[in-house]
């Protein structure tokens, strides 16, 4: 993740007085002596590598009313060493600080506390509900971890581009119909094509497919991937490439074509809008995804909080992760280390306008009554890029080539099938849970 210090000291300051109001003005002078007094609590992370954006995540701790010493550890070494420790029934581990795909292994071997009354206990916190359910991993009745940060992908639109929306449209529940129709009366009325896709060597197209097209369209991504539906939501791309930018091929980052005016509305991560949104405040609007007729796709990179079972202090892990959820902590996570809130936080003006339109995006997408989350690829180990290059030379046979589309979907589903198959990768969302590999219908 890009390491980014938007704030001044002083603005910081003034954020913290702002948010936690008269207990901040003694946080800095307990601080020290409530740290110096108690034992600190263990969080294990996964996140904020180099080690600038691990202190950057220490400095936001240090303000925790539970003292904690936070531990950098990769998935596989934090799975060996909780495994070790719960078989032991040694638990040293308080809190693991992760992303959502950290957590399978755990649940499925019981490892993890049900966090069910924390979470009603932090209802103020305005989780989106799509998020919530994601940490049930499949339960009815149990939630394992409290939601904590997230990443994701929206669109940036040039103010320039609403005189061409279509009669009726609205930028924060745009159809996929509705985009391609604002394409051609965008063509038409500057004679060129204003829709950008980043569609070239580096860029992150198979995300578009996998996150936000396929789910938009099927309910699904892997499992209807030969599909009637996802073939014709195959034909709607075509429609959407032919009003778009033909320079999209060699597009990697949308914020650079957005900021030259080559494009005026383009899809991307949040990372890769930054610089546009930044530079530009005033010129741009930053809005969730399209809609299709099953819903608004959205792919997120998500992250949480879990407590293991036998954890040493359970009250206290309880107080930082209840930290971690606050406006405060909510906020300096944005600012320090570019994750944005899980909450319902509202972003302060002190925020550059370029963060705060993009937060506003992201809160409006994960809030959206008509959301289907998508997750990253779960159990593909390292087969992860050959996944995505499936749906990458999907788009160029199809769209670029104009090869057959069900065949196309046949042939490169086969191949998919067989990455799922020689991983063994059970489906993830939106697909619905499988026993064993996922399997492409």
């Amino acid at each position: 993740m890009v390491h980014r210090r938007w704030l001044s000291w002083w603005a910081v300051t003034a954020l913290t007085m702002l948010i936690l109001g008269p207990w901040a003005t003694v946080a800095s002078s307990q601080s020290s002596q409530a740290h110096a007094h108690a034992s600190a609590l263990t969080l294990v992370t996964t996140q904020f590598q180099p080690i600038t954006e691990f202190a950057d995540f220490q400095s936001i701790l240090a303000s925790s009313p539970a003292p904690t010493k936070a531990v950098y550890l990769d998935a596989g070494t934090l799975t060996t060493q909780l495994t070790a420790q719960e078989q032991t029934h040694n638990v040293k581990i308080s809190v693991i600080a992760g992303l959502h795909g950290d957590f399978p292994p755990f649940v499925a071997q019981g490892f993890l506390q049900d966090l069910t009354p924390l979470l009603k206990s932090l209802k103020s916190r305005a989780f989106p509900a799509s998020i919530v359910k994601l940490s049930q991993y499949g339960s009815k009745t149990k939630h394992y971890y409290i939601p904590w940060m997230q990443a994701t992908y929206v669109m940036a639109i040039n103010k320039k581009a609403l005189k061409y929306l279509p009669k009726g449209a609205s930028i924060n529940s745009l159809t996929y119909d509705q985009l391609i129709a604002w394409g051609k009366a965008m063509m038409k009325g500057t004679g060129s094509p204003k829709i950008g896709l980043p569609a070239g060597p580096t860029g992150l197209l198979a995300r578009f497919v996998q996150g936000y097209l396929l789910p938009s369209y099927t309910h699904a991504n892997v499992t209807q991937f030969k599909s009637a539906a996802a073939a014709k939501m195959w034909q709607k791309v075509k429609d959407l490439w032919a009003v778009t930018n033909p320079q999209s091929a060699s597009y990697n980052f949308m914020q650079d074509p957005l900021q030259s005016g080559e494009v005026w509305v383009a899809w991307d991560h949040v990372a890769r809008l930054i610089n546009a949104a930044t530079a530009q405040p005033n010129n741009f609007i930053l809005v969730p995804a399209p809609i299709g007729p099953k819903g608004r796709g959205y792919l997120i990179v998500l992250g949480g909080m879990a407590i293991p079972k036998g954890a040493p202090d359970v009250k206290a892990a309880e107080k930082a992760i209840t930290f971690l959820t606050t406006p405060y902590a909510q906020i300096n996570t944005l600012d320090k280390l570019a994750f944005f809130p899980a909450t319902g936080v509202k972003i302060p003006k002190v925020l550059p306008a370029g963060i705060r339109l993009e937060a506003n995006a992201v809160s409006a997408q994960a809030q959206s009554k008509v959301s289907v989350p998508s997750l990253l690829p779960i159990g593909l180990g390292g087969q992860g890029g050959a996944y995505s290059k499936i749906y990458t030379d999907t788009f160029n046979r199809i769209v670029l080539n104009g090869d057959n589309i069900q065949s196309v979907l046949n042939d490169e589903g086969s191949q998919l099938q067989g990455i799922l198959t020689q991983t063994g990768a059970a489906c993830w969302l939106p697909d619905p849970p499988s026993h064993g590999p996922c399997h492409v219908k």
